[in-house]
């Protein structure tokens, strides 16, 4: 194995990584609204793609690039993933339903400073509560913490949320 080509599939893979984790990020940025990061995000990921792919690309056929470039791919994806939840940006929508504590659960959250809004449904058995409260996603491990002391039995969803207007927000 000609070290050259090791280090060539080496380069090819930490371009790669680079590239996909910038490209998870981008896309996060772009969905949740965040133009100016998205753009220089995206003017960074296109030099580091090049970078990669034109080595792949130059000279023969290199074992070692094409599998730097896969497994720089794969690694990078959730190299972003994981910077994403790190970085937490934006706002969370928990959708909580309750049969029995939707009240003590929407008092609760906003004992904790967020707004709740509670709404009578029908369920499966009957009656239920239905909570919907907006967090930032830092706070959204607390928030959880919080629904599983208050009813551990509540059946929760968690959905990213881009708020549009007015509205009440924890600062």
């Amino acid at each position: 194995m000609p070290t050259e080509a090791i280090l060539a599939g080496l380069f090819v893979f930490a371009m790669r990584v680079i590239d996909m984790a910038l490209d998870t990020l981008r896309m996060l940025f772009m969905m949740r609204g965040k133009k100016l990061y998205a753009g220089l995000i995206g003017a960074i990921q296109a030099t580091v793609f090049i970078l990669a792919v034109s080595q792949v690309l130059s000279g023969p056929l290199n074992f070692w690039t094409v599998l730097g470039y896969a497994l720089g791919f794969g690694a990078g994806v959730m190299l972003g993933m994981v910077a994403d939840e790190r970085l937490a940006i934006g706002y969370s929508v928990f959708r909580i339903y309750s049969p029995t504590n939707g009240a003590a659960l929407a008092n609760a959250l906003r004992e904790a400073g967020h707004a709740a809004t509670e709404f009578t449904a029908q369920g499966k058995d009957g009656a239920i509560t239905m909570v919907t409260c907006i967090v930032e996603r830092k706070q959204v491990p607390r928030v959880r913490n919080l629904l599983n002391q208050v009813d551990p039995t509540a059946f929760v969803t968690l959905e990213d949320s881009r708020p549009l207007q007015h509205g009440y927000f924890r600062r």
